[in-house]
Order: structure tokens, then C-alpha cells, then sequence
């Protein structure tokens, strides 16, 4: 675990990050990394001052086990909202099955499976998520109904999810392999571009500090 900036954290999960929010009257959770990891969540949670029954929402930014792996858990454990988009949810809470693309998506399926988890408040596109200063983005293309979120907090916080990943502080879209539509991912992660933070966080990427939107903005030059 690491701070990103006051009052967000970063929670490695191997491969993937989940991140950790303090706001006024608690703690938000965006994703909630792998299968199984809830006692390790738990762990991070206390070594920033909190316990984990105060985190009172969890905002999901895509259905994809990796991401999903812990939130039948945390649900039980803390009682807390579940925020997902209406294209995602039927996935997360095992109404439908999830979308197998690629063969290498398909050969992980069997490895890494998510329990199904209740959705509590469903999204529409952009606009509010139930928690003050933090807007949905909807950023399509990874999956359907891929959310991203923005902090009003220090100049802006990005939450990317798999809407676009980091590497050497460069911001390119995710891999291809991974990505339901890979060319509504690029514009989506192009359109992120538009808005105005700081800083910005990934589900898998080292964070961006500092004038982070220059660097996504970089990144949809290159696509004219």
C-alpha cells in the first residue's frame, strides 16, 4: 500500500491496484483487486487509521474478475453500496455470464473466478456517483460499461481503471488482447484527455503525478 495523495491510497494487488478513498464520513473502495484478498484489504485498511467497516461504498470500474475478484466478500463484510454501470452489472452479480473475447481471456477464466455480488445503485453514463466529489465517467470499450471516476480533491484525482494504463509515465490505452472494442477503448481513453486533474491512478500502471492530463493529452495527439 501507498499514498497517492492526501486521503488516497494505492493497494497493490500483484498485477492490479484497487484504491482507497477517505472522504468526510468514511472510506470509498474503487475495485477491489483478485479473488481472496479481502483479509489483505483488510490489513491495508487499518495501516492507514480506518477499519474496514468504514468503508461505506464500493465503486466498481468494470466487471472483469481481476478487478471484481474480493467484492462478494467486502459486500458481506462491511455491508457497503456496490456502484457499477447498468452494461456491467448483470456480470457482476451473475445474472449473465462475463463476455469471453480472446482465447487468452478464455484460458484465465478458468483460473480466476469472481463471486457473484448484489449491485446496490446502477450508473447511466457520466454524472453523479452517489458520493460527494466524485463523478462517473463512462468509458466504454475495455468493457461495455466501463467506468472511470474523478476525485474533485487536489487539482483532480483520476481513477483510469483499464480505460488506459502507464508505463515510464507514457499513457497509452490497455492492451488490446484485453479490451472488448479496442477502438472505442482508445477513444475512450483519448476522451479522458478533456477533463482536468492532477493526478491519475490505474488498475494496472504506475501512478502519473503532477499535471497527469498533459500525459493523456500526449497520448490522444499521437491518435490525430
Amino acid at each position: 500500500m501507498r499514498r497517492i495523495v492526501d486521503g488516497v491510497w494505492e493497494i497493490a494487488f500483484g498485477y492490479v491496484h484497487a484504491h482507497l478513498i477517505e472522504v468526510d464520513d468514511g472510506l470509498v473502495l474503487v475495485d477491489t483487486g483478485l479473488p481472496h484478498r479481502a483479509g489483505k484489504l483488510g490489513v491495508a485498511v487499518r495501516a492507514t487509521g480506518h477499519d474496514l467497516a468504514d468503508v461505506h461504498t464500493i465503486l466498481m470500474t468494470h466487471q472483469h474478475a481481476d478487478h471484481t475478484g474480493s467484492l462478494a466478500d467486502l459486500r458481506q463484510r462491511t455491508g457497503a453500496r456496490v456502484v457499477a454501470h447498468r452494461q456491467d452489472a448483470p456480470v457482476i452479480t451473475g445474472e449473465r455470464p462475463a463476455p469471453v473475447h480472446h482465447w487468452l481471456l478464455r484460458l484465465s477464466a478458468r483460473f480466476l473466478r469472481a463471486e457473484p455480488a448484489p449491485v446496490d445503485r446502477t450508473l447511466e453514463g457520466d454524472g453523479p456517483t452517489g458520493v460527494s466529489g466524485i463523478t462517473a465517467v463512462h468509458t466504454p470499450g475495455h468493457t461495455p460499461g466501463h467506468v472511470s471516476f474523478l476525485l474533485d480533491r487536489g487539482g483532480g484525482v483520476l481513477f483510469a481503471g483499464d480505460a488506459a494504463t502507464a508505463m515510464l509515465g507514457r499513457v497509452r490505452a490497455s492492451p488490446k488482447v484485453t479490451n472488448a472494442d479496442h477502438a472505442v477503448a482508445v477513444r475512450s481513453a483519448a476522451r479522458l484527455a478533456e477533463l482536468d486533474f492532477q493526478v491519475a491512478v490505474f488498475g494496472h500502471g504506475a501512478a502519473v503525478r503532477g499535471d497527469a492530463v498533459s500525459r493523456f493529452r500526449d497520448f490522444a495527439a499521437r491518435l490525430r
